[in-house]
């Protein structure tokens, strides 16, 4: 039985009772690739992780962790808490707080100060590594075999290594557009974080969530931001409630290009001088089957049997952090012991930090109808005005909420969707409601804690349907 939990049965059976170095490689030691490999490590099996930074065009490179942790998640929350805390000095002389002095941001101490905590937990996750006694090896992994890889380390050395079962955790990157003039003059999202000066005047291409944010916290520590958008802001997300983000942004100086897609960029001499200066440019991927995304069956298993993907390089899954951690745990767990428990995605719940931050869970109003047909949904909603902006008098009634239902289903809650302040708490416990499988009327029941923002939840009433009818009468016919 035991052999049969672990996989090993399939494999006396075939007649394959070659020996390998390791019972499972873990390709990429990000956020999903550690957990998966620390799992089963402690599950008593021989593991070895496998991770290696391509340097970005500027040069860029970084440690142990993946995106999340060295240019994703991390430093990005850090960086958007640093923009909250300039305009929480501007609300601070409405409270009374008096201070004379000019209050001005320095580039270089936020960026040190940030590196230096990633630093700390680039070392804590090669520690836990050893702790664990998984091998982690700081080298790019290909397939040369199917149990076989070769591993080659910065300085170009080659070593082989086989396994039993594989794991493909590698994450995404930033795609450069492949027009003249992108790797030369632009910098993606990989570069700004360690960026060595303040990037100025900035524009972003793009507008994913990504983009946003980046522009957004941008904007918050004082330059002059504009975004290129090709078609619309935030696709995948709910449409009203990106729109509501943007149109935020927009209020507090942030501009859009709208309709526009970059065919060149280049240098422009704007002094007598001859001094250069050129755009500075963030570029973000576009998912599609194009981009080497990975198709797995339900238990993430590829269409080869004894490897495995998890995390973002997954074909129609969500790009988040948290995903990729639990998809990895619980492989390890179906694979080595005994478990039969698989990831689920559906209902995740996320946070995108623009400025006015938004948080959703479930689908979108857009895909509900879909799904459902407009008349078997209900949308409730509410703007509101969060108590702490009321005294600086700012973004009155800016913030909005609203939840959609299925009718079919006892009003049961398929879409939560919040555009406010401490939009990640919010939308946190929230998902756990969804995921308990929540309906309106449970809902209207919870009794809310106020005053806070989250209580607008049950105060929210039924939007009205906008239905146009059209009827020729003879006396418009002059019209």
């Amino acid at each position: 039985m035991q052999a049969h939990k672990d996989g090993s049965l399939q494999q006396l059976l075939s007649g394959d009772n070659e020996s390998y170095d390791y019972d499972l490689i873990v390709i990429g030691g990000g956020s999903g690739g550690l957990a998966c490999s620390k799992e089963a490590a402690l599950l008593g099996k021989k593991v070895m992780v496998l991770d290696y930074v391509e340097p970005t065009p500027k040069g860029t490179t970084w440690g142990l962790g993946g995106t999340c942790v060295n240019v994703g998640c991390i430093p990005k929350k850090l960086m958007h808490q640093t923009a909250m805390l300039g305009t929480a000095m501007q609300d601070a002389r409405k409270y009374g707080w008096e201070f004379d002095e000019t209050v001005k941001h320095n580039w270089d101490t936020m960026k040190s100060a940030v590196n230096n905590y990633i630093g700390s937990l680039n070392w804590g996750y090669r520690v836990s590594l050893r702790d664990k006694n998984v091998n982690y090896v700081n080298a790019y992994a290909e397939f040369i075999e199917p149990h076989k890889i070769k591993a080659t380390n910065k300085r170009g050395k080659e070593t082989y290594y086989t396994a039993a079962k594989f794991v493909l955790a590698t994450g995404e990157r930033p795609r450069y557009l492949g027009i003249p003039g992108d790797k030369e003059y632009c910098i993606t999202s990989d570069d700004l974080f360690s960026l060595a000066y303040c990037p100025g005047k900035t524009l972003v291409i793009g507008a994913s969530y990504v983009a946003l944010e980046c522009g957004g916290f941008l904007a918050g520590l004082g330059l002059d931001v504009t975004i290129m958008v090709r078609s619309i802001l935030l696709r995948g997300f709910d449409q009203e409630m990106a729109n509501r983000a943007g149109e935020h942004m927009e209020e507090h100086g942030v501009k859009f290009l709208r309709k526009f897609v970059p065919v060149k960029v280049r240098v422009v001499c704007v002094h007598p001088s001859g001094c250069v200066f050129y755009g500075l440019f963030f570029l973000n991927s576009v998912p599609s089957s194009r981009n080497g995304k990975i198709p797995v069956n339900d238990e993430e298993q590829t269409n080869v049997p004894h490897i495995y993907a998890i995390g973002d390089i997954l074909e129609g899954k969500w790009e988040l952090t948290p995903v990729a951690i639990q998809a990895g745990k619980l492989l390890a767990r179906r694979l080595y012991g005994g478990s039969t428990l698989k990831c689920d995605y559906i209902n995740v719940p996320t946070t995108v930090f623009t400025p006015m931050e938004y948080g959703s869970c479930g689908l979108s109003e857009e895909k509900a109808t879909e799904l459902y047909g407009q008349d078997n949904i209900e949308v409730y909603h509410s703007m509101f005005w969060p108590l702490e902006f009321t005294v600086p008098g700012r973004d009155n009634n800016r913030c909005y909420s609203k939840i959609i239902c299925n009718q079919l289903d006892n009003d049961r809650v398929i879409g939560f969707h919040y555009l406010g302040p401490n939009a990640g708490e919010v939308t946190q416990g929230f998902g756990a409601a969804m995921k308990c499988g929540i309906t309106k009327e449970q809902l209207d029941s919870t009794i809310g804690i106020h005053p806070t923002c989250a209580e607008v939840r049950t105060l929210l009433s039924l939007k009205a349907r906008i239905e146009t009818f059209f009827t020729f009468h003879p006396s418009l016919s002059s019209l």
